[in-house]
């Protein structure tokens, strides 16, 4: 999920007070714990399907995809069919964790050329020339597949049941459901599905999507291959071309998701695992790495000196993002020379303890040749780590008519910028903000590609470039702090935007602020929605103890 920072800015003003009531009331939630299996979503009726799902006889990976159908209904903003996801999953049976990328790829037609001749200096950030093929489907079905024990037409029941009967509408999500009234009115399909009488629905008001609903029964019925070369997807596609877009059927025949290997650093006695590129995951590690050689404890949490330095080391490393991370059929460098610890050093000198930088470069190279989160675990010890997306709020704006969800605007996410991982070009993976989270203890036999690790928390955070900033700052709450699952997710964030501008949560102290302007960082107050949302479980002895994010409207449930 993106947002603009003119509109964060021009908010904060009136939504601080209610930023600040909403923070306060953080610490009052109570981590969950739980004997069997829990779930941790960002919407309740998704935790409730997640959670009868577990009772029922199903798994992790039966309710994740389950939980992810419901969600694409009564998120509809946030997440569904026409966009990605990734998941990580410890596999209980085979002890040890593998990795899914879901992202569909650019459409054929989608060349740096073809922009240019259209007028395009950089792209277009929504609209039908920013669809790519959407991923996500394919990824659930794959998961059902290879780990599952329900069918997709089962994981979709409860999904279709919410579209077809309709829902009340919860507050957070009202909230983001707003400020896309016109960008939704614009759209045929967009204005007849997600909009009642040309107005978003507000907290409360009921809603129904029958055309949606006939989607997944189409698609429970012949399976995803209607959607994938089939009548839905030629569908898709005319409309997606008509539009001006790039998709040919052919695309969507195509579409594969990978099994890929986890990215994972050792850090305060844990390793931290995280998706490979094309997605941002590596941010994440390499923000640790370049933190770990200081005393952050005693800088004090959400000190201005600890504050100055995550926000340095965010600007670091999403500066090699921005060079080094795209499809990774195209990188110029492996992840592991990013992780290195000569990398990192170079890095970290970079950072001045008094004063911030305005400019950053990427590092040194070599010749090498917003979204929704859930997480749910059961009682067998398999483990789910799942987020799924459409990047802005109903992605490119442009709804099928008939179809009853929305198509992402991934292609925002590529350059024009030539000769670079994550240049524009036909069947490339863009550049993904979504980054799912894992965490394994090492044992006494355990090697250092993290084989014979036992696993101990499944982890996300929703919110476009929030994301690895987010997991960052979650993870150093948990395991520098001390703090248990729910406070480590309710504490102030920041939000580093570029240059020298940062956005901060009420909660952070007036002091602190004056402090990291008076070292030269831009710090203004901004509501929480600009914070993500996140979801984790941590695995005990014996049973689960999971936190949901209060910025969010869901909760974790277990049984």
């Amino acid at each position: 999920m993106k947002r603009l920072l003119a509109v964060a800015l021009a908010l904060s003003a009136a939504l601080a007070p209610i930023g600040a009531q909403r923070a306060a009331t953080m610490a009052g939630r109570s981590p969950v714990y739980a004997p069997n299996g829990i779930a941790a979503t960002s919407q309740p009726l998704a935790t409730t399907a997640a959670i009868n799902v577990l009772e029922h006889g199903g798994n992790a990976i039966d309710a994740a995809v389950t939980a992810a159908a419901v969600l694409s209904v009564v998120e509809p903003m946030m997440t569904g069919i026409g966009g990605d996801m990734f998941a990580l999953v410890w596999s209980a049976k085979e002890k040890h964790l593998v990795a899914l990328n879901a992202s569909g790829r650019a459409g054929s037609l989608m060349t740096r050329e073809e922009l240019i001749r259209r007028g395009h200096t950089r792209m277009p950030s929504r609209g039908p020339e920013t669809i790519t093929v959407p991923g996500a489907l394919a990824g659930w079905s794959t998961l059902l597949a290879k780990y599952g024990t329900i069918s997709l037409a089962q994981a979709l029941q409860p999904a279709i049941g919410y579209a077809e009967n309709g829902y009340p509408v919860t507050p957070v999500i009202a909230g983001d459901w707003a400020p896309e009234t016109k960008i939704l009115a614009a759209d045929e399909g967009g204005r007849t599905t997600f909009l009642i009488n040309g107005q978003s629905p507000k907290a409360g008001d009921w809603f129904r999507d029958p055309d949606l609903a006939n989607t997944y029964r189409e698609i429970a019925k012949d399976g995803p291959g209607v959607f994938y070369g089939g009548p839905l997807g030629q569908r898709i596609v005319d409309h997606v071309r008509k539009l001006g877009g790039y998709l040919t059927l052919e695309d969507l025949k195509k579409n594969q998701p990978t099994w890929v290997t986890p990215i994972s650093i050792p850090f305060h006695g844990y390793r931290i695992w995280e998706l490979p590129p094309n997605n941002q995951g590596v941010a994440t590690l390499e923000m640790l790495k370049i933190l770990d050689a200081y005393d952050l404890k005693a800088m004090g949490h959400n000190s201005a000196a600890y504050l100055h330095h995550l926000i340095e080391a965010k600007k670091l490393a999403y500066a090699d993002l921005a060079r080094y991370v795209g499809d990774p059929d195209h990188l110029t460098v492996p992840p592991s020379y990013l992780l290195s610890d000569p990398f990192i050093a170079e890095r970290r000198s970079h950072i001045d303890e008094h004063k911030a930088q305005v400019q950053v470069d990427p590092g040194p190279g070599r010749t090498a040749s917003e979204t929704i989160y859930l997480t749910v675990a059961d009682k067998d010890g398999n483990m789910v780590s799942f987020i799924n997306s459409q990047f802005d709020e109903f992605g490119s704006g442009v709804v099928v008519p008939g179809t009853g969800f929305s198509l992402q605007d991934r292609g925002a996410g590529f350059t024009m910028e030539p000769n670079l991982p994550n240049t524009v070009a036909p069947g490339k993976r863009p550049f993904h903000t979504l980054i799912p989270g894992f965490v394994t203890i090492p044992g006494p036999n355990s090697a250092p590609d993290g084989t014979g690790d036992e696993p101990w928390m499944s982890f996300g955070l929703m919110g476009g470039a929030m994301q690895a900033q987010g997991h960052a700052q979650f993870l150093l709450n948990l395991l520098v702090f001390g703090y248990n699952v729910q406070q480590a997710m309710d504490e102030g964030r920041f939000r580093h935007m570029s240059g020298t501008r940062v956005l901060v949560e009420p909660v952070i102290a007036d002091s602190v602020i004056a402090q990291l302007r008076a070292m030269g960082h831009d710090v203004r107050i901004a509501p929480a929605s600009e914070f993500g949302g996140s979801q984790a479980i941590i695995k005990l002895k014996r049973g689960y103890v999971a936190g949901s994010d209060p910025r969010k409207d869901g909760h974790a449930a277990g049984y």
